[in-house]
């Protein structure tokens, strides 16, 4: 494989906060096993030698680290695995390294090493403090924004590559100048909005965070409108859903799997080592194996991934004369609602109101950075 991906849990679902819309929460009660426990020291080189093994001269190797709070797996076994992928990198593959944390857990030291070994951070932080603490609480059940705004700081001080992750919940969606407003003055120049998801066994929209299509289009329309200005006027910040749609009218593929509609671009590991094909389906029915017993290869090609790759194959009915099905091209199968029959993307009409909204800027940007590019910027 040329690029060989790895979302890894090194600490499961065990986490130092208890957000009410937590997502993997959610998924790791509906497994047997909730929370597997930190990865061992085998599991880790297992992993790495598996990894290695899938890899081509030429290609990647990429780690991600997510949880539950994965710095709750402690500064050394980062220090670890860090040094012992390096020593293992065979000739010609380019090895990456990132982590999203919920930041409650890093100080200076966390941060010199951050920083030396060059990983991306991805800092969760829900827009301004009042959403940020509606439903971001720690296990005490305190408010985290300032806390999450002093390691911000702190990396930003230290000079660690490092974007924010806002959750947009259905009241964050109605403040969309706020929420990118207040990253902006903290210094955030990278940016991802990722919708909020409810339960497994809740219907959609029922929950006090539930984010409807009608109230994800309105922000997206908005957002697109902030972006674009500060596009306009030289002031750039990332965000990247609009840049995976940008990219994508250059005829390039999405930076996410849910941009491009395509399934199977990354392992998710966890702390036993179980294996998956998506952190949206990490239970139980998908598990596909367990590193250090099942041969990576034989996984990645199983009967399991098989079948979780057919399954997003088939795209939603309203997607086939859909003007905008190659900007979206049905999105992530997680968001399909209806059944497997008759399939439906319950933010369908959020993003139909946002291409038709931002259809004409998004191809001038695109244009612009086609021009760029010829002229060698």
């Amino acid at each position: 494989m040329r690029f060989v991906n790895f979302l890894v849990k090194p600490a499961s679902s065990a986490c130092s906060m208890r957000c009410r819309y937590c997502f993997y929460r959610d998924k790791a009660e509906n497994r047997a096993v909730k929370n597997t426990g930190p990865m061992r020291g085998e599991t880790a080189e297992a992993l790495l030698r598996e990894g290695y093994a899938l890899s081509e001269p030429g290609g990647a190797v990429s780690f991600l680290f997510q949880g539950g709070e994965p710095t709750l797996a402690g500064l050394d076994f980062f220090r670890r695995f860090t040094a012992r992928a390096r020593a293992l990198c065979p000739p010609g593959v380019s090895l990456s390294f990132a982590i999203q944390t919920n930041g409650l857990g890093l100080d200076g030291e966390w941060a010199a090493f951050l920083r030396q070994e060059d990983y991306l951070v991805g800092l969760s932080l829900d827009g301004n403090k009042d959403l940020h603490n509606l439903y971001r609480r720690d296990a005490a059940g305190k408010d985290t924004w300032n806390r999450a705004c002093r390691s911000l700081e702190l990396l930003l001080g230290r000079g660690v590559r490092t974007n924010a992750l806002c959750v947009v919940t259905g009241q964050a969606a109605r403040r969309p100048d706020s929420v990118y407003g207040t990253l902006k003055k903290l210094g955030v120049r990278h940016m991802q909005f990722i919708p909020c998801l409810d339960p497994m066994d809740r219907v959609r929209g029922s929950l006090p965070w539930s984010l409807t299509a009608e109230r994800y289009g309105r922000f997206l329309c908005r957002l697109f409108d902030l972006w674009y200005a500060d596009w306009e006027r030289g002031d750039y910040h990332s965000v990247r859903l609009f840049e995976d749609h940008v990219n994508l009218l250059l005829g390039e593929d999405a930076g996410a799997c849910a941009t491009c509609g395509r399934c199977g671009s990354y392992f998710v590991v966890e702390g036993d080592g179980g294996v998956y094909p998506c952190d949206f389906f990490a239970v139980d029915p998908w598990r596909m194996g367990t590193v250090g017993r099942d041969p990576l290869g034989e996984m990645a090609g199983g009967e399991t991934a098989r079948r979780f790759l057919a399954w997003g194959q088939t795209k939603p009915a309203e997607c086939g004369g859909c003007r905008w099905r190659a900007l979206c091209n049905g999105g992530c199968k997680n968001d399909w609602v209806g059944g497997p029959e008759d399939p439906h993307n319950y933010f369908c009409a959020a993003f139909r109101q946002y291409f038709a909204h931002a259809e004409t800027r998004l191809t001038a940007v695109a244009r612009a950075e086609a021009r760029a590019r010829a002229a060698g910027r």
